[in-house]
């Protein structure tokens, strides 16, 4: 499972994807996708990349779609709830999962300079903190790793010239 978020890709493919996996899920889990939640997938799949509550709020007010806080919290909690997005804690914000299909515990790279976010998979089972929790006699059920560096892009702006 590669990490997707810096790298250039085939965006319209993505987010066509994304959305027939997530339609695809809601029919089968018998799910209510309603058209504000499919516009909050749509809206983090758009530039991959975090977005605040508030500032999905401002685009469904813009758009017709809700005015109030709840609006946007119930949509982003439905898209987590059942993996088509992931809570940014670092950046209490949100964004769409690039691996919708797959059980994955989710590593997340953060830019400190543009704010951009891979996504990528972490195994917190294996390696040093599943030793450590072994050792404590705790069972992983969840980790979600939030790691923040400097993205390919700033870190090629930043580097000084031969």
């Amino acid at each position: 499972m590669q990490a997707l978020g810096f790298e250039h890709h085939d965006h319209h493919r993505c987010k066509r994807e994304a959305l027939a996996a997530a339609e695809e899920h809601c029919a089968r889990h018998r799910l209510n996708f309603t058209p504000v939640r499919r516009r909050v997938l749509e809206l983090l799949l758009e530039g991959h990349r975090a977005m605040g509550a508030y500032e999905i709020l401002d685009t469904l007010r813009e758009e017709g779609l809700g005015a109030q806080p709840p609006v946007a919290y119930r949509a982003l909690d439905f898209l987590v709830t059942n993996g088509f997005a992931h809570k940014i804690e670092r950046l209490n914000a949100f964004i769409a999962c690039t691996h919708p299909d797959a059980s994955h515990s989710p590593a997340f790279l953060i830019c400190r300079s543009c704010h951009a976010v891979a996504e990528t998979h972490a195994e917190p089972a294996r390696g040093l903190l599943g030793s450590a929790a072994e050792t404590a006699g705790f069972e992983i059920e969840q980790a979600v790793v939030e790691v923040l560096g400097r993205c390919p892009r700033c870190r090629a702006e930043a580097a000084p010239c031969p």
